[in-house]
């Protein structure tokens, strides 16, 4: 399997895959961990999206640059924030 040509791509891809991990940990019942790990890694891909050029953006891009920073930081500090507001349910 060959890596994408552009350093976007490459985030990309890294993004999928930790979202999906965190997808698994949902499915297992680890929701907290699931949760952090799919707010931390929006986070990270707002901050690549910030740092990676234009030219090189590939499949990270989705619209401007201004709006694909708001959502995926607002969801990111969202899904961040909502794993450590959330009260454990065990005694």
């Amino acid at each position: 399997m060959k890596l994408p040509r552009s350093y976007g791509s490459r985030v990309y891809l890294a993004h999928v895959i930790l979202v999906g991990l965190g997808l698994v940990f949902l499915l297992i019942g680890w929701w907290r961990t699931g949760v952090l790990l799919i707010g931390v890694t929006f986070v990270l891909a707002t901050v690549a999206r910030f740092f990676v050029p234009e030219d090189h953006v590939g499949m990270l891009a989705v619209r401007g640059r201004v709006f694909d920073m708001i959502w995926m930081g607002t969801l990111g500090t969202a899904l961040t924030a909502l794993a450590f507001i959330v009260p454990s349910t065990w005694p």
